[in-house]
């Protein structure tokens, strides 16, 4: 009776995480680059009371043995790195990688990370920026006096752009670089849409779009999250029946052990 408590106490837990797990999912269903983690589990240690092939007398072996199980444990957040949606915008900087690949960003401490989110801005010193004001790398500056309407993004990562009120030919800006992992899936999560190399992960090679195994770019285009609601609302009202269902389990195993106690009494 015991056993059964602890081990619908770890249901509970777990599906906790689960509604937790979905619910943020949910909350980024609208955020640019974002990809959707799934809520890995697996059964705990056994507790075996007699093992398959056990003799039982008279030359005869169990053929299935008598173990019971303890709970379940989750054991990993498994990032999702299916493709969004695309969406255009209509902002020449705003880009998508199609296919493999993470735009590279650096950090105020001078270290890289990595995003899917490809919505950049010119900051103050005509550099290209994400949202948060994290220069690209390799570093693209947009020089004074080109014409913002009039810059373009190649699929192979080439921005060009045509000096403001004349009909020159347009000149090269600088040039995108993404970067591939051999383990994508264990990319450390940082937050605004940053991912961190891991030793899981491996290490990043980068190349310019359109390079064999890399993705190429869409200019005037987002990508949005991969996150599919109707799967994740249906995720969640699982996790809730299963919550219900190991809350009774502990009810049941509660007015079992109350009534041992009476008994002994």
């Amino acid at each position: 009776m015991l056993r059964a408590l602890y081990s619908s106490a770890t249901g509970m837990k777990a599906q906790e995480m689960m509604i937790d797990n979905t619910a943020n999912n949910l909350a980024n269903v609208n955020t640019p680059g974002f990809k959707r983690s799934r809520i890995d589990f697996a059964d705990m240690i056994y507790t075996n009371h007699r093992m398959p092939g056990t003799s039982v007398g008279n030359g005869q072996v169990s053929p299935t043995g008598l173990q019971i199980g303890n709970g379940v444990r989750v054991v990993a957040t498994n990032k999702h790195f299916s493709p969004g949606a695309a969406e255009q915008t209509g902002n020449p900087l705003d880009m998508m990688i199609e296919g493999d690949g993470f735009f590279e960003v650096q950090l105020d401490n001078g270290e890289t990370r990595y995003t899917r989110a490809g919505g950049f801005r010119i900051d103050d010193q005509g550099r290209l920026v994400n949202g948060d004001g994290l220069p690209m790398v390799p570093n693209v500056t947009i020089q004074p006096g080109i014409d913002f309407n009039r810059i373009t993004v190649g699929t192979d990562g080439r921005i060009q752009g045509q000096p403001t009120g004349t009909d020159q030919p347009a000149v090269d800006l600088g040039q995108i670089q993404i970067s591939t992992f051999p383990n994508a899936s264990g990319l450390s999560n940082e937050g605004g849409n940053l991912f961190a190399k891991t030793a899981a992960s491996g290490p990043a090679t980068p190349a310019n779009p359109g390079s064999a195994g890399f993705g190429i770019i869409r200019g005037g285009t987002l990508e949005g999250a991969n996150v599919e609601v109707v799967t994740e609302l249906i995720s969640l009202i699982s996790a809730q029946r299963a919550y219900e269902i190991n809350s009774r389990a502990i009810r049941a195993g509660d007015e079992m052990l109350s009534t041992s106690i009476d008994i002994v009494r």
